[in-house]
């Protein structure tokens, strides 16, 4: 018997037993904490898991099965232009309106495909830090100073973290590249570059307005947009639809045998998209398993990504629930204490800030009245824009799953760059504005 790994067990166990017998149920925060979690994970998987994560899953499997790994390595790979791998990385956000959670299988797709750390986070940041409407919200709500240094901060972190990401990481990147750790099924060198824009200018036009968030005003060019998201998402679906039977030769009645039953269940219950567009994932993963060669590839790599990333996602959430609870309501954390620990413009007040930020999962755009209701309570100019630089960008699902993509160590100092330098601006930012 080995006594060493005996007294390890005996330990976990008492522990573990210390907790159950200690357990506060029964209080109200306990209780209350727990509902919370519960709470969240409900919201989470009936406003997120199926209009936003499912085509991201979607997405990501694509790209790991009709991009060509040299076109990933041309453009975003570890000696790519820097110029043009971080531009273009940078600025994905602006036409991605998704969260922290939703961009996570696009950033698996491409940095296994071949994309170097750096380009690879620099996307992971951008996508849901920087979008039109969340820019725009922020400058119209919390101030036209606050929203500009969002902006303008946002794009700048994006390019800077993943620089140094590169610069940190830059001996085992080069290992990455030299042994090939990327995938190396698909490629799509065989489809004309035209098919695979429309393939995923399709898939992106669904998963943008089908999630186009209700704006605060009722006219202007946002509010249509909202008003017609559901007639323009049906567009780019049928468009979804064709390119299937042209690009993954998949036959025409059974697109017709998905898309037929979705249009009527979309007039059956016009004021719940939840159930055509389940019918609809349902119906093309049911087409696209059955299929040989690209179709039935890009659904296996679509389900790998799901088993990889959902778990940890909705664990994370429920953590995050019962710390944090949701907008508007108390987690294990009391509210109070995160008010009168972010007020005026001190180090430690930028820094709880981002910390906070960086663990709590904000949906997109809630961030926006959520930091309206803390500037009314006294919260500063500096750490409002420290916790919008550090929130939208991460939150500890987000963690885990980044943990499961390039490691302990990397997600580590990812999660550092961001709060460090989210604490840092805020800092500037606060003694500047007042």
């Amino acid at each position: 018997m080995d006594w060493k790994d005996e007294a390890k067990y005996l330990i976990i166990l008492i522990a573990v037993f210390l907790l159950c017998f200690f357990l506060p149920v029964g209080t109200e925060r306990f209780d209350n904490a727990l509902m919370e979690a519960l709470y969240l994970l409900k919201w989470y998987a009936r406003e997120h898991v199926i209009l936003c994560l499912i085509p991201a899953f979607f997405i990501a499997g694509a790209i790991s099965v009709f991009i060509s790994k040299d076109s990933v390595l041309k453009y975003l790979g570890a000696k790519a232009n820097k110029i043009l791998a971080y531009g273009v990385a940078s600025i994905s956000g602006t036409i991605l309106a998704v969260c922290s959670c939703t961009v996570l299988p696009l950033f698996a797709g491409i940095y296994k495909r071949g994309a170097g750390l750096g380009p690879a986070v620099a996307f992971l940041y951008s996508g849901p830090a920087i979008s039109v409407l969340s820019i725009v919200l922020t400058a119209r709500i919390l101030g036209a100073e606050i929203g500009i240094a969002r902006a303008v901060g946002a794009v700048v972190f994006s390019v800077v973290i993943g620089l140094l990401m590169q610069l940190i990481f830059s001996k085992e990147e080069e290992e990455r590249v030299e042994n090939g750790g990327f995938l190396m099924s698909g490629g799509g060198e065989d489809r004309p570059l035209w098919q695979n824009f429309l393939y995923f200018f399709s898939m992106v036009g669904i998963l943008v307005f089908a999630n186009w968030g209700k704006p605060d005003e009722t006219q202007g060019l946002w509010f249509m947009i909202y008003s017609y998201k559901w007639l323009i998402t049906g567009i780019f679906a049928v468009l979804f639809g064709g390119i299937l039977v042209l690009v993954l030769k998949i036959e025409w009645w059974k697109v017709l045998l998905v898309a037929i039953p979705t249009f009527v269940l979309s007039l059956v219950f016009p004021g719940d998209p939840l159930i055509p567009f389940s019918f609809a994932v349902i119906g093309i993963s049911y087409i696209t398993s059955i299929q040989e060669g690209a179709g039935g590839e890009w659904f296996s790599t679509t389900w790998e990504f799901t088993k990889q990333i959902t778990p940890l996602l909705l664990g994370g959430v429920l953590v995050s629930g019962f710390l944090l609870g949701r907008p508007g309501y108390e987690g294990i954390i009391p509210s109070q204490w995160v008010q009168s620990a972010v007020g005026g413009n001190s180090f430690f007040a930028n820094l709880f800030a981002s910390i906070v930020g960086a663990f709590m999962y904000f949906a997109t755009l809630t961030e926006v009245p959520i930091l309206q209701g803390l500037l009314g309570s006294g919260m500063g100019k500096g750490p409002a824009l420290a916790l919008l630089l550090a929130g939208p960008a991460l939150s500890l699902p987000s963690m885990l799953v980044i943990n499961s993509v390039m490691g302990t160590k990397k997600t580590v100092v990812y999660v550092l760059l961001v709060v460090i330098m989210s604490t840092i601006t805020g800092m500037i930012f606060g003694s500047f504005v007042h």
